[in-house]
């Protein structure tokens, strides 16, 4: 039977949920929830599953978006993830934003980045085989910019246009940018299938967040 994966992105405002298997996108949802996804994603869930006549128990494998992002949007997702994966006997994969970002782009390597807000991003450069190049960080955008690796590379970005005017000047000015979509359940499931077909899904009990920057809570704590 071709594995199914079920995958939730709830890591910020706009969210999705999605169907992938290894003939690519069943089907998507993206969702809007400023309120947050607690009371509406298993609706969606639910949703998506009866739209395409597809029983929980067909699932092969289940995964979600950790982050970075929102901290309790992340821990949404995950919770659910982990929750359905643990009630199926099924493995599950935590996906970095970064990293299904960078799925959107086309070029040997892709400097994946989010607005992490205060002045700052959320950034790493992958390789066109989604592994990591660099080191996922989060660091005002001139500084992590100056420390990218020399040589070609494109950026990709839900919304690259507040960090485009700090290219002019620099050896990037002429990088390409790939408008990556908001939604990221789909591409979370693709990268999520393949760790799940190399056999690398772990017990849903092993998944973590992928916060890159502490909470405020634990910032004013260490204060």
């Amino acid at each position: 039977m071709t594995p199914l994966v079920l995958a939730v992105d709830t890591t910020h405002e706009y969210g999705s949920v999605a169907l992938v298997d290894g003939g690519g996108i069943v089907g998507e949802i993206e969702l809007h929830a400023p309120g947050g996804f607690a009371h509406v994603l298993y609706p969606h869930l639910a949703d998506l599953l009866a739209r395409h006549g597809i029983g929980a128990a067909r699932i092969s494998c289940f995964a979600a978006a950790a982050g970075p992002g929102s901290f309790t949007g992340v821990r949404v997702g995950l919770a659910a993830i982990k929750g359905l994966a643990e009630a199926l006997g099924r493995p599950a994969v935590a996906v970095s934003n970064l990293q299904a970002l960078a799925w959107f782009g086309a070029g040997e390597r892709r400097a994946a980045v989010l607005d992490a807000r205060r002045g700052e991003v959320y950034g790493a450069v992958y390789d066109a085989a989604a592994r990591l190049v660099t080191p996922e960080t989060v660091a005002p955008f001139d500084r992590w910019l100056a420390g990218l690796p020399s040589g070609d590379l494109e950026f990709v970005s839900p919304d690259f246009a507040p960090f485009r005017p700090a290219l002019e000047g620099t050896r990037f000015a002429a990088a390409p940018v790939i408008a990556a979509p908001r939604a990221l359940a789909a591409a979370v499931g693709r990268l999520a299938l393949a760790q799940f077909a190399a056999g690398e899904a772990q017990d849903p009990a092993a998944l973590d967040a992928n916060y890159v920057r502490r909470s405020d809570a634990e910032l004013l704590w260490k204060e």
